[in-house]
């Protein structure tokens, strides 16, 4: 499982808006309105590093109203939860 996590500007008057777009794009398991430079987080996980492409500059960056983005891969989990077993959970193609 690929995790980015994703820091959006987005028209300030459209926030919850482009946040529901947003968490209803395939690969977007989160999305997060924050105080600060950005207006939203979003995390994107999907399978393999080429689908990043098809999630944020294919689908969540045309979503109107988002007017930035910052993209960055997550290396490595540090959690005491078996992130993989829950995030593999119904998704087609996992053992």
């Amino acid at each position: 499982m690929i995790t980015a996590i994703v820091l959006i500007k987005a028209d300030v008057s459209r926030i919850p808006e482009v946040a529901e777009v947003i968490a209803g794009l395939d690969g977007v398991s989160e999305v997060y309105s924050v105080t600060g430079e950005f207006d939203l987080v979003a995390l994107v996980r999907v399978r393999q590093y080429e689908q990043i492409a098809d999630v944020i500059p294919g689908s969540l960056n045309k979503v109107d109203g988002v007017t930035h983005t910052e993209t960055h891969i997550a290396f490595r989990t540090y959690s005491q939860h078996d992130l993989e077993a829950a995030f593999s959970l119904g998704l087609p193609g996992s053992d």
